[in-house]
């Protein structure tokens, strides 16, 4: 009898212990669920603390810009000197503050012609504005208000961003002042045309980060905080694009902005454009490698050194340039006033020049040189020798070479952007003159060859190669 009781005394201790055994279990598996959904939440709670410490950190630095610039205008349908009326015309934006002197960095654009700037700081407080730095070609600038022991940003390290990355906008969109949106990295490298003058900003970081017209000129923030672009530019009735200048441009500009009220690049002075197989089976050349010299600026260092139109620059200082921004980039590199070995290919030959490094005369980039665009089958040009009454009405130099009348929709010149105004000042390396020198060279080609033209447009040169294909 003892025996059996010890035994049973035993089982219920093991069921004991078993039951035990799954309620803990269950209890493990309770908490391990509780704590999986506990974790996303606490991770997004983080990231929005992070945004929201950001947005009160770097609120206090980001100003409201609105300008007032006076426009002359004449009302329609009236001829009459007394109908002109001086309007103002006005303008809203966002700049950041950079230094506790009261320096705020901005768009060119959003200052640009301004009679009159007023900031407004985040606390409410109001100060006249003055441009004392603008720069069209990189649309920055810097305003100058007095006052003093201001908040301010910190520049970060734009060239560090990764597509992907999350960025932070801050900005006063349609006059709706601390407006904080956030996004993530979308591309880099972007270019974007300028306006209507046919120039192109380039190296844009493009964002979904909300960008509305106000938020120009207000900073672009990693989730660090730092300013890593300034929002430029967004394209119309698109959704989820915008566009922000890398800040590092920016800060390579800020002490000629406020110490010299322009920036000042180092200038080659050569119209450039990539090397395509097409020119570089003209050009005689192994392989597509190199930068082509389209025109040469006439006083430009270039000049100066001897280069001509039709170099194909294959080194600076060295190193080897194979695209139009690499070889900006090494110019920019260059101090001014300093020397650069370049070297060249020019007729299947390669020489060196010293070339002392200039300054940019004029607003424009050295770089604004011709795209190339796909091929078509065709040449689709019909062309006429230039007379002197042509000259004149085209602005030329010279009465010289054959203008372009008519270019057939679809053909390869149309692909390439010929149009009718151009005049052909050579083709395959030879001097037009004439109809008969046209023909004659025209005449020798096979379908499918290419034609390298020398085109001369709004006071400059560039070539264009395009396909031929025989007439039916």
């Amino acid at each position: 009898m003892m025996k059996m009781k010890s035994v049973k005394i035993n089982r219920n201790f093991v069921l004991a212990a078993v039951l035990v055994f799954f309620l803990s279990l269950s209890w493990v598996s309770t908490v391990s669920a509780e704590t999986e959904q506990t974790e996303p939440y606490l991770a997004l709670e983080s990231i929005s603390n992070s945004i929201a410490d950001i947005a009160e950190k770097v609120g206090p630095a980001v100003v409201n810009i609105d300008t007032v610039r006076m426009v002359n205008t004449q009302f329609p349908f009236f001829e009459d000197p007394r109908s002109r009326r001086i309007i103002p015309q006005k303008g809203a934006g966002s700049g950041f503050i950079i230094n506790q002197e009261g320096y705020i960095l901005t768009n060119e654009h959003v200052v640009r012609k301004a009679d009159k700037i007023k900031i407004t700081l985040s606390d409410g407080r109001e100060f006249d504005g003055e441009v004392i730095g603008s720069d069209v070609t990189s649309d920055t600038a810097i305003v100058k208000i007095q006052a003093d022991h201001l908040p301010t940003v910190t520049l970060g390290d734009s060239d560090k961003l990764r597509v992907g990355q999350i960025v932070i906008a801050i900005g006063n969109p349609y006059g709706l002042q601390q407006t904080v949106t956030m996004g993530v990295v979308s591309a880099k490298g972007r270019s974007i045309p300028a306006g209507t003058g046919g120039s192109i900003y380039r190296n844009f970081i493009q964002t979904d980060t909300a960008i509305n017209p106000g938020n120009s000129g207000g900073p672009l923030l990693n989730i660090g905080g730092e300013v890593v672009g300034i929002n430029t530019a967004i394209i119309p009735y698109a959704q989820g694009i915008g566009f922000a200048i890398p800040v590092n441009i920016a800060k390579r500009n800020i002490d000629d902005l406020i110490n010299l009220g322009k920036v000042r690049r180092s200038w080659l002075g050569v119209y450039i454009q990539d090397v395509t197989p097409e020119i570089a089976e003209q050009f005689g050349l192994s392989e597509a490698k190199g930068v082509l010299v389209g025109d040469v600026i006439e006083g430009s260092p270039a000049e100066e050194a001897g280069m001509e139109r039709g170099d194909v620059i294959v080194k600076v200082n060295d190193e080897e340039v194979n695209s139009p921004e690499e070889l900006q980039d090494k110019i920019r590199g260059i101090e001014i006033g300093k020397k650069a070995n370049v070297e060249i290919v020019r007729n299947g030959k390669e020489i060196s020049f010293v070339v002392k490094i200039g300054e940019m005369p004029t607003l424009e980039e050295e770089g604004e040189y011709p795209k190339e665009k796909v091929f078509s089958v065709q040449t689709g040009l019909k062309v006429e020798a230039v007379t002197s009454e042509i000259a004149k009405k085209l602005e030329l130099p010279r009465v010289e070479g054959l203008v372009i009348t008519e270019v057939i929709p679809g053909s390869s010149a149309d692909d390439m952007g010929l149009q009718s105004g151009d005049v052909i000042l050579g083709a395959n390396r030879m001097e037009m003159s004439s109809i008969d020198e046209w023909e004659g060279l025209i005449n020798k080609l096979e379908p499918g060859d290419t034609l390298l033209l020398l085109l001369f447009r709004n006071q400059r040169t560039y070539y264009v190669p395009i396909k031929v294909e025989k007439i039916d």
